[in-house]
């Protein structure tokens, strides 16, 4: 088993700022803190525990190539492209769009660093050279819509990447499945109207954004439908995720038969998270990338990426991120040192309230097909 990794120094240098989540400010008493909720260096950490646990050594590199202009505009208008190019420029940076979200100066270099990583993986993907992958790129993507960055996005990594397997490579279906613990909006914005992408968002019910990831939002036009949306209560651990897996995510799979699946892969759903309140640990995030390898194989080869999105724990979102590389070269899970906590804690049980809103989302499952798209 070849798994493709991907990951850069200036991903760990994204400035994200001196604020906790709100930019710092004195006039309402948001003091300055050393490390911003979105600081890379949870991502870093978990590269170097990827490095000296030994696996680094057992993994393909790959070089990250930055997205050119060409590949944003696939899925972002030209306006948001010229603003964070143009911010980029300025001494203190921007921010991505929603004031929440700063980037420092040479900003847009790293953001397009980040998806062109997601893409230099695909591409490897797709052309066989490895078997898998995981691209731990920085700064995530999946809030990003069109037209804005938000939610600590600047671009939509992971759209990018499909929109160059389908337009590049002549790829003609692309299953994304997000199991960030926030609604992938901006992927779904993206991809809204568009059968030939099937958005399935597993997340914490109005966790973030405000009043988004309902499922009632289905898709619009020929895309009704292929936008599916799984909001999980608080409180939701291994078993929710993984029933979810079993009765939700892989039947639709099957249904639509995609020639590649992309992972957003956030590990804000972890049980020590501090922006969300679900109990998945990281035993329960390998048994879920199986969940993922195997239906690959079964529908498209095994073609499947994993890109890295949220997940804000420096100290469990390593070992979660660890466990999944594990499972990608096919080694079994090896408990962590927070494992005696996080095992004791609930979650590895399936609640009355869980199953209920896993039985509610079942309907979704009707509208989604392959043929639609082949014909």
């Amino acid at each position: 088993m070849t798994t493709g990794y991907v990951w850069n120094t200036r991903y760990g240098w994204a400035d994200t700022g001196s604020g906790s989540l709100f930019p710092s400010d004195a006039t309402t008493g948001l003091q300055p803190i050393g490390h911003h909720l979105a600081h890379p260096d949870t991502k870093r950490r978990f590269h170097e525990l990827i490095a000296v646990s030994g696996l680094l050594d057992r993994l393909h590199t790959i070089r990250a190539v930055a997205a050119t202009e060409e590949d944003i505009l696939r899925v972002h208008t030209p306006q948001h492209l010229a603003r964070i190019m143009e911010e980029s420029r300025q001494p203190k940076g921007g921010d991505a769009g929603d004031g929440t979200s700063p980037f420092g100066r040479g900003g847009y270099e790293i953001a397009a660093l980040s998806a062109g990583g997601a893409i230099q993986l695909v591409d490897q993907v797709v052309a066989g050279r490895v078997d898998n992958g995981y691209a731990l790129v920085n700064p995530p993507g999946h809030h990003a819509t069109r037209a804005t960055g938000m939610g600590f996005c600047v671009f939509n990594n992971v759209s990018i990447a499909a929109a160059y397997a389908k337009d590049v490579l002549g790829l003609e279906r692309v299953a994304v499945v997000d199991w960030d613990v926030h609604h992938g909006n901006g992927t779904q914005d993206i991809w809204y109207s568009d059968p030939t992408v099937l958005t399935i968002s597993i997340h914490q019910h109005l966790c973030f954004p405000p009043g988004s990831g309902y499922r009632e939002e289905r898709g619009t036009g020929a895309g009704e439908g292929y936008s599916i949306n799984i909001p999980l209560p608080p409180g939701s651990g291994d078993a929710a995720y993984l029933q979810v897996m079993d009765q939700l995510v892989i039947p639709a799979l099957r249904e639509f038969r995609p020639d590649l699946i992309l992972v957003a892969s956030g590990f804000d759903a972890s049980m020590m998270d501090p922006l969300a309140r679900q109990m998945v640990t990281s035993a329960g995030f390998a048994r879920l990338t199986r969940r993922m390898l195997d239906i690959a194989a079964d529908l498209c080869d095994g073609r499947i990426a994993f890109v890295q999105e949220g997940g804000y724990s420096p100290h469990y979102v390593p070992f979660c991120g660890l466990a999944v590389i594990r499972e990608l070269l096919g080694e079994p899970f090896e408990p962590d040192p927070y494992t005696p906590i996080v095992s004791t804690q609930g979650g590895d049980v399936l609640l009355d309230h869980e199953a209920a809103a896993i039985d509610a989302a079942e309907p979704l499952l009707g509208a989604v097909s392959g043929e639609s798209v082949s014909g």
